[in-house]
């Protein structure tokens, strides 16, 4: 059983900047395949952000946030990051850390077997 625990949501101005962590048990960590951010605004559906291999480092973000947003891994603390910049109004979300031990690496959550609680950013214009 995976545990995830997310981190670093916050309200800041828009132009602002939040870094998210999500740290995995130790014990599983070896197991995941794959880690993503997801997000969902009130009223909309959840929607994939980035994910990561922790193996290779490879990754991808959705188009509404590439170039803004960066998922990064640190192996030696079970921990994925998603450092946001040039945050805006809509990205205003509650955001969940997904781990996934299939070899499909993609932002879609059929692919993800565990989740954590989430955390809340909220953006003011």
């Amino acid at each position: 059983q995976v545990q995830l625990v997310e981190s670093g949501g916050g309200s800041v101005q828009a132009g602002g900047s939040l870094r998210l962590s999500c740290a995995a048990s130790e014990s599983t960590y070896s197991s995941i395949n794959c880690m993503a951010w997801f997000r969902q605004a009130p009223g909309k559906e959840r929607e994939g952000v980035a994910v990561i291999r922790p193996t290779s480092g490879s990754s991808y973000a959705a188009d509404s946030v590439k170039g803004r947003f960066t998922i990064s891994r640190d192996n030696a603390k079970n921990t994925v990051y998603l450092e946001m910049n040039s945050l805006k109004p809509e990205d205003t979300a509650m955001y969940y850390c997904a781990a996934g031990t299939t070899s499909v690496c993609v932002p879609q959550q059929r692919y993800f077997s565990y989740w954590g609680r989430g955390t809340q950013v909220t953006v003011s214009s």
